[in-house]
């Protein structure tokens, strides 16, 4: 599995999810990210008004805020890959950045998984037609 690194436009506290007017996104995405902890996946965050300095050390990251000025905040890395900038995506869109496998139960339901490593074969301990 990989990390995520979340480079957060200015927040009035680590989250966001604070003050007298809360962002439901904020809360949703906070959510997800301490959902992804459970799942075994190594979580940082970083808001710009809190340090700064993290945005200027990480090449991509600057890019974006030379590029936009910080309007494609966040920037969210996994390892040290961009994979998107701009908006709070959903947890179907930080599992697979994270490497996680969405498995639909057949009941409705969902479990997400470690995606399992292919065989050489094109086959994965996650296809039925594996033996």
């Amino acid at each position: 599995m990989k990390n995520l690194t979340i480079y957060d436009p200015p927040l009035c506290c680590s989250t966001g999810v604070c003050g007298p007017s809360i962002d439901p996104n904020l809360v949703r995405f906070a959510s997800d990210l301490e959902w992804l902890k459970t799942q075994g996946v190594a979580v940082r965050r970083y808001n710009l008004a809190q340090e700064p300095e993290r945005f200027v050390e990480n090449g991509a990251v600057k890019a974006v805020l030379d590029r936009s000025g910080g309007d494609e905040l966040p920037a969210i890395l996994a390892g040290e890959t961009l994979v998107s900038s701009g908006r709070f995506p959903s947890r179907d869109e930080l599992s697979a950045m994270a490497g996680l496998a969405v498995t639909d139960t057949g009941d409705g339901s969902r479990v997400d998984a470690p995606k399992a490593a292919s065989d050489g074969c094109g086959c994965n301990a996650n296809d039925a037609a594996c033996g």
